[in-house]
């Protein structure tokens, strides 16, 4: 995470959810931090000296000190990889991606107003998870 948020930094400023946001685009979605886990990265880099954090516009918004370019400046070459995400991440990313998008319409739609289409959705929700036991047992 570390690694992460300084190499960002070096390209340019950035506030906690940019710095979400970019790790998840650069993974392709293989690897989507939580704030509660870049607010402290953040919070222990500046206690190091590394980044400084500064209100931009109503928003927190770190940068690097010359101490982070310096670190960025030795670390750089060994991180370079560092959002290259393998094809399999890729795929775990787009079935993480799916499957959100699959429980907010399930929701979606089982809550519309005057009308009970929660058995529906049951029903296709079951069918989706029979059908994707099926692929498993062609499988073998």
């Amino acid at each position: 995470m570390r690694a992460a948020v300084l190499v960002l930094l070096g390209e340019q400023p950035r506030h906690g959810y940019d710095l979400i946001h970019e790790i998840e685009e650069r993974s392709g979605g293989a690897w989507t931090p939580s704030p509660g886990s870049i607010y402290p990265t953040l919070q222990a880099l500046e206690d190091e000296g590394l980044v400084t954090i500064e209100t931009i516009d109503g928003r927190k918004t770190a940068s690097l000190t010359e101490a982070g370019g310096a670190w960025l400046e030795q670390h750089g070459d060994a991180h370079a990889g560092l959002f290259e995400a393998s094809a399999a991440d890729q795929s775990a990313g787009s079935l993480r991606a799916e499957l959100g998008a699959l429980h907010e319409a399930a929701v979606h739609v089982a809550r519309v107003p005057g009308s009970d289409l929660t058995p529906q959705v049951v029903e296709v929700l079951a069918d989706a998870r029979k059908r994707l036991y099926r692929l498993l047992a062609d499988q073998d």
